[in-house]
Parts: structure tokens; sequence; C-alpha cells
């Protein structure tokens, strides 16, 4: 058993959310595993794993340096492992036929970078457990256009275009919008340039103009590509008229606020 417990190697696979699949190996060597090769990471020390049989959250910790072939610290600043899925494992490297053993799973939460090194906060699936079990009334929706719930079809929502001019949040684009704020609470995509993969919030759209949430990460240069697609102000009025869509809306915007006991009767 202490032969075997002295071949255990730990193993960690992160998963982006734009598909970027990264895997790691204390081992001093690759590791090939379910047909997926871990690389070895010299300089990658994860902390203690915290796992429990109750409802308290998984914890742990990695720290380690980074590397232009894997972790970069501008990969990190402009937000791209951000969510990332985790998946810790042990292996037995002296016996390549062995299962796998798991240790736990989580997402990325925290990231803080210092000089050559970095250190990510990574939180189990129980830490879901914390959200709100009910969802709250209120006025405006709560869906996500094109969501399950909402059920608007989005293909023709979705439309490229390359950008004439961006400075700060400001992008001028060389197509207008179909309608009027078609993009405001909507996302832009971008596909060339150092902002590529990243996505951008939309805070209002006019014309051929869209203003974004914050400015992106990197210099845009003129002809850059990018996605847009719609969004919504989440408002009844707007489901109905502009999507037809009143019959999946998911807000109540009919009942009664904490106003109501501040309301006198009508003179």
């Amino acid at each position: 058993m202490s032969d075997r417990v002295l071949a255990l190697a730990l193993c960690w696979r992160l998963e982006r959310r734009d598909g970027v699949t990264l895997a790691l190996t204390a081992h001093d060597r690759d590791l090939l595993i379910d047909g997926l090769v871990y690389r070895a990471a010299p300089g990658m020390t994860p902390s203690a794993v915290a796992l429990g049989s109750g409802l308290d959250a998984d914890t742990m910790a990695a720290e380690g340096a980074f590397t232009a072939a894997a972790i970069t610290a501008r990969d990190l600043a402009d937000g791209r492992w951000d969510g990332a899925r985790v998946v810790c494992l042990a292996v037995d490297w002296s016996d390549p036929g062995a299962a796998p053993l798991p240790l736990g799973e989580g997402r990325i939460g925290a990231v803080t970078a210092r000089d050559r090194d970095f250190t990510a906060e990574l939180s189990g699936a129980q830490a879901r457990l914390d959200r709100p079990a009910v969802e709250l009334t209120a006025p405006s929706c709560r869906a996500e256009l094109g969501d399950r719930r909402c059920r608007v079809m989005m293909a023709a929502r979705r439309r490229f275009a390359r950008v004439v001019a961006a400075e700060g949040v400001a992008v001028t684009l060389d197509a207008a919008e179909p309608v009027a704020g078609a993009y405001a609470g909507g996302v832009l995509r971008w596909f060339g340039g150092g902002n590529a993969g990243l996505v951008s919030a939309v805070a209002a759209s006019s014309g051929a103009g869209v203003t974004l949430e914050e400015a992106p990460p990197h210099a845009v240069a003129a002809g850059t590509l990018v996605e847009l697609i719609e969004g919504c102000d989440k408002r009844l009025a707007t489901c109905a008229a502009r999507f037809g869509n009143s019959v999946n809306f998911r807000g109540e915007p009919y009942v009664p606020g904490n106003d109501l006991l501040t309301r006198y009767p009508a003179g």
C-alpha cells in the first residue's frame, strides 16, 4: 500500500469556456490518461485539497508560474480563465492501466497575480448550494434572451460586422443595427486582434455605433471582425412588441412592490 501511495501523482485538467483544455501533472514527466496527455508542470504546486462528505463546499488553491505555452499573465488579466472548470485527480504513474482516483472538481474563482507567479482559488460543486433556492418576484424578466425559458430563436439575431473605429468604450461598425437599441443588453464577440475570443457586454447601441460596458483590454484595429448578439431590456412591452414573446415573459410587472405601503388614496 505504501508503494502505491508513493507512486501517486497529482493531475488536474482545466477546461476554459471557449473550449481550450489544459492538462497538467505534478509528476516529473508527461502522463497519458484516458487519451489525454497531462504535461509535466514544474513550479505548479497545488495546496491541500479539502473534501468532505457533508454539504460544506470543497476548497482548493493552486499556485504556479506563468508559462508562455500554458497559463500566461495576459490570459489571466483578460479573464480567459474566469469560471474555467477544473478537475483534480490522482493517478498511479507506475501502473498505466490503473483507474485515476477522482479528488474533486470545481470552478476557478479569484485569481491573484504577482511578479511571475499566480494563485487561483477553486470552489467545488457544493458552493452552488449557497445560491438562493427560489427566484424573487420582479417586474423585469428573469430569463436570458434566447435561453430555454425565453425560447426566442437567436439565429437571425446574430450578425457579423467590422470595426470602423474604436476608442475606449465606443465602437463604430460598418453596419447599422436592425432596430433602435437592438444590441443594448447584448454582447459583442471579438474575432480578431488581441481581443480575439473575448466577449464584451454592450450597454447601448445607436445606428452603427455601440457603447460597451467596459473598454476592451487591448487596442482595436480598424477592420477587426466582430459578432453582435442582440439584447433585451427585459420589459414586458419590449417582449411583446419587438419579440412577440409575451407568453414566455418571466416577470411579474403587475405585482405591487414595497411602495404599496406608502401609497395614499387618490383625492
